[in-house]
């Protein structure tokens, strides 16, 4: 199967526009992915043809959105390797299937002297929740410390572990600086102390292949948003026997078996865990984004995504007082920088006004900033749609936006 980029771009609609008088170059895919046709017309199919509400319907429109709905879950079933349905709970994203975990798992689970290790590169969404639960635990969080380059201090993380981990929660692709951390050594690592491994897979997802069994982690999350899907949906992956044994994170509907004034029974997973009406569409949605995933030829895809990353990086690094923030030797999809005598804040301004889509600021990863000594940085993020034009209309732009700052 061969890839050919030019008309893989044909398939994402909004790529074809111009911004501020220019061709838009979209590199802020770390936040947001476009949405292929595949996936615009599965979710305008739904509200067209099977607008209804799941599983409780006694209507043919319910029964075909619930036949959709469920088959969207098995294609994220088999898109992670996952054993079972009953182990994909769908969530609102990455933030909520961490928070999920937190306050379900965490508080059953964490008693005061036990530690929580996450690492200094994570999002915010995996350092909040597990501070506002040691806080009502007892737990201790624990920073696993980043070095130079931006990669974990394996070395440190080991000398971290004892029996008082009870949990290691990590990213698998830090957002802000692209670091791809060892995920499998990590699990490895903790698993051999007795403790549970939790992992946020929001900027891992898009780019290459997840086997949950292979990978034995306890907790994955991921956004459908990230991997070419919409936005308002994720998933949550665990251990059946783990979800099983973890009490419910809301209540409402869908989420019960029996309710009466003298007390409430549970439903089988992965129902105990999705309370009230689902985002059927979003759900439909993320079934297309892995279908048209699926039919790429993904080798070709990784290669294509690293070679404009390299490209992107060299070009980078020989660019008169730019600054890479993060040089490991294993990234994906992220470039983070900043250019001497320019704010990022300035700089975003300045490429928008040349078509060029980038995110600034601190990239809700204010630690790992602290940890380089800055407050924000320009960040490119890259895709399987962006090309080295892409690459050279960012340079491009930042020539221009010198002329105006320096």
């Amino acid at each position: 199967m061969s890839f050919d980029v030019d008309a893989l771009r044909a398939q994402f609609p909004i790529l074809d526009q111009q911004v501020n008088g220019k061709p838009l170059v979209y590199l802020d895919n770390g936040a947001t992915t476009h949405k292929p046709n595949a996936v615009i017309d599965a979710i305008a199919g739904y509200y067209r043809h099977d607008n209804s509400n799941v599983h409780r319907g006694a209507h043919t429109l319910s029964d075909r959105a619930t036949a959709r709905f469920e088959q969207a879950r098995e294609s994220v079933r088999g898109f992670i390797n996952a054993r079972s349905t009953d182990e994909v709970i769908w969530t609102k994203g990455t933030t909520e299937a961490i928070n999920l975990v937190a306050f379900s798992w965490g508080r059953d689970n964490l008693k005061q002297g036990d530690r929580v290790l996450v690492s200094g590169m994570e999002h915010h969404a995996n350092i909040v929740p597990w501070q506002i639960l040691s806080a009502q635990t007892g737990a201790e969080l624990v920073p696993i410390p980043v070095d130079d380059r931006g990669q974990l201090d394996m070395a440190a993380f080991t000398d971290l572990l004892d029996e008082r981990v009870k949990l290691v929660s990590i990213v698998h692709v830090s957002n802000a600086l692209g670091t791809v951390n060892p995920v499998e050594a990590i699990i490895e690592k903790a698993h051999a102390v007795g403790a549970k491994v939790m992992i946020d897979g929001a900027q891992a997802v898009a780019h290459w292949p997840l086997d949950m069994q292979a990978l034995d982690c306890d907790f994955y999350a991921f956004s459908a948003h990230k991997m070419y899907g919409p936005m308002g949906i994720g998933v949550l992956y665990g251990k059946r026997e783990l979800l099983e044994a973890m009490p419910p994170f809301m209540g409402g509907g869908e989420m019960i078996e029996t309710v009466s004034f003298e007390g409430t029974t549970y439903n089988t997973l992965p129902f105990k865990f999705e309370p009230g009406t689902p985002n059927v569409a979003g759900a439909i949605g993320t079934g297309a984004a892995i279908k048209f995933i699926n039919s790429l030829d993904r080798d070709a895809v990784a290669a294509h995504e690293a070679d404009v990353l390299n490209y992107a990086v060299s070009r980078a690094k020989d660019y008169p007082g730019l600054t890479l923030v993060g040089d490991a030797d294993h990234r994906a999809g992220v470039m983070g920088f900043v250019l001497e005598g320019a704010h990022p804040a300035d700089l975003g301004m300045l490429l928008d006004q040349q078509g060029v889509a980038v995110r600034t600021g601190n990239h809700c990863a204010m630690p790992i900033m602290t940890r380089f000594g800055l407050t924000g940085t320009v960040r490119a993020s890259f895709a399987l749609y962006n090309t080295r034009a892409d690459v050279d209309a960012l340079f491009a732009g930042l020539d221009k936006a010198k002329t105006f700052l320096m």
